[in-house]
């Protein structure tokens, strides 16, 4: 159906008054695309967009119709745009043929295509395109309609874009005016403004909440609001303030309310707005009652976190004390109960091998092999409680507990220890005690963990029947070897491959348990 020369002006009319129920960006685009297609009866119509109208950038394909393919994007290259950017005029494309407009026809099947700017004086938007399978079917009176059109479209969708940065503006301003609000709110010092003529404008929570105001104390004299609860000779200085447009620091003086006095300190400094224009004066107090109160908690809180630091710090991983530090409630006075992997590491045939030796070199022999064990416990977040001798005490789940994982790192830790006890490269248990070994045993249940000793030495280890089983099962286990109880097993799962021995009878148990032979980590 064609657009007749008496229907053009009718169908722009009507066109035109469906973009103007449009407000939306994207609505208008909508529109845009459907009337233009719709009327014309084309077989496609295509509006693309710039990527950035302010400057030379190829078009995006925004919004379509029809049911051809259609290319995603006109790039600034293309002959086409490069034309209607320089000279903002359409293109009408009669006729497939060889031309350097071919590129108006934006499917194999399409015969004939107009492409029109969505400019304004200041804008450059985007590209309408309209494709048809029937040659010279862009006509006359088609291309006035459309090129009316797109006119009224580009300049409603002109301003469209800019209710759209008011809008965001707008959202702007009021997220920072929400958010100066929610500084001043959060403010511990007590903040209060006043207009010129010295009546409150605004004052923050903490002023609300120490100074006693009310909301229907905002608009009254700051003056006479405070004359029964501050000094005479301090309101006196906030008026010759508010008089001289000056600042005033460090007044000290007391706030008499109903409820308490506040030792306070006061800054007073003048407010002013746009080009320099007073605006009344602001008033900062600073609560020294409550700033004293909060230092001795500090002082607290810094002397938990000292005590914590240096109680483990030698023996749990950097990063498991950091959380101690920042969450010392975890470490609570007295005893806590813990469900822990408890872990004894003895040297196997240490007693013969020090006979006859200098003390001396006992002890470097341990040291050497401590030195590298320790490490290994610390990398595995376990807490070396004591050492007994030639014997590592270790705990997994103290201070911090994680059940299934302080298993599996316990275990983990173990089998690493055990080889590198193996390996040929290893550093300690050379010459003379290049034979010994380490029996690792280690059991898992509920114990307490916290503070023992006295006034004089304190130390932070475990205590309870869980202690005990493994402290028996480093005894069971043989050179090179680890074994685990039932309890163990279930929280590690199948991630090890176990061999399951004959349960043991220990001392304080009246049933023997049952123990597995942990052989290496599944695959």
């Amino acid at each position: 159906m064609k657009v007749k020369k008496e229907n053009v002006l009718e169908e722009l009319v009507r066109a035109g008054s469906l973009l103007s129920r449009e407000l939306e960006f994207k609505s208008l685009i909508s529109t845009l695309v459907d009337q233009s297609l719709d009327i014309t009866k084309s077989d496609i119509s295509c509006l693309y967009i710039s990527k950035n109208p302010d400057i030379r950038t190829g078009y995006s394909l925004i919004h379509r119709r029809g049911k051809y393919p259609v290319p995603q994007e006109l790039t600034a290259e293309s002959t086409i745009v490069r034309f209607i950017a320089e000279s903002c005029e359409s293109v009408v494309f009669l006729k497939r043929r060889e031309h350097i407009f071919q590129e108006v026809l934006l499917n194999n099947q399409m015969e004939s295509g107009i492409a029109l700017p969505i400019f304004t004086p200041k804008l450059k938007l985007g590209i309408l395109v309209l494709n048809s399978q029937v040659p010279f079917f862009y006509n006359r009176e088609k291309f006035k309609f459309l090129d009316s059109y797109t006119k009224l479209a580009g300049g409603m969708l002109h301003n469209s874009k800019m209710i759209q940065e008011i809008r965001e503006y707008l959202k702007k301003i009021e997220e920072l005016k929400r958010y100066q609000e929610s500084i001043f709110s959060s403010m511990t010092n007590l903040l209060i403004a006043t207009d010129p003529q010295g009546k409150i404008r605004y004052y923050n929570r903490a002023a609300e909440e120490k100074l006693e105001l009310q909301k229907d104390d905002t608009g009254s004299e700051l003056k006479e609001l405070f004359r029964d609860r501050i000094n005479e000779t301090i309101l006196g200085t906030v008026d010759e303030a508010g008089k001289t447009k000056t600042e005033n620091l460090g007044i000290e003086g007391i706030y008499k309310s109903q409820k308490r006095e506040m030792d306070f300190s006061l800054n007073i400094a003048p407010l002013k707005g746009a080009r320099g224009r007073y605006q009344g004066l602001t008033l900062l107090f600073t609560d020294q009652t409550y700033e004293r109160e909060l230092q001795q908690k500090m002082k607290k809180v810094v002397e938990e976190r000292r005590i914590i630091k240096d109680m483990f710090s030698r023996y749990l991983s950097q990063e498991v004390v950091k959380q101690l530090m920042e969450s010392p409630d975890l470490v609570k006075p007295g005893g806590d109960k813990k469900e822990a992997t408890i872990f004894f590491a003895d040297i196997r045939g240490y007693t013969s091998f020090s006979e006859g030796k200098d003390p001396e070199y006992i002890i470097k022999i341990l040291n050497e092999y401590f030195g590298e064990a320790v490490e290994i416990v610390v990398k595995h977040r376990g807490y070396i409680d004591k050492f007994i001798g030639d014997c590592i005490m270790a705990a997994w789940g103290v201070p911090m507990q994680t059940a299934e994982e302080d298993a599996y790192q316990a275990v983990s830790c173990a089998l690493e220890i055990q080889e590198l006890v193996a390996s040929e490269k290893r550093s300690f248990f050379n010459g003379e005690a290049s034979k010994l070994k380490v029996g690792i045993g280690m059991h898992t249940g509920p114990l307490v963990a916290g503070n023992l000793g006295s006034s004089r030495r304190m130390n932070y280890t475990v205590i309870g029947d869980t202690v005990n089983v493994a402290a028996r099962l480093e005894g069971v286990a043989g050179p090179g070897e680890v074994i685990i109880t039932e309890n163990t097993r279930q929280f590690i799962g199948s991630r090890f491959i176990l061999e399951q021995r004959k349960p043991v009878k220990v001392k304080g148990k009246t049933k023997p348990i049952p123990i597995y032979s942990v052989l290496k980590k599944a695959v």
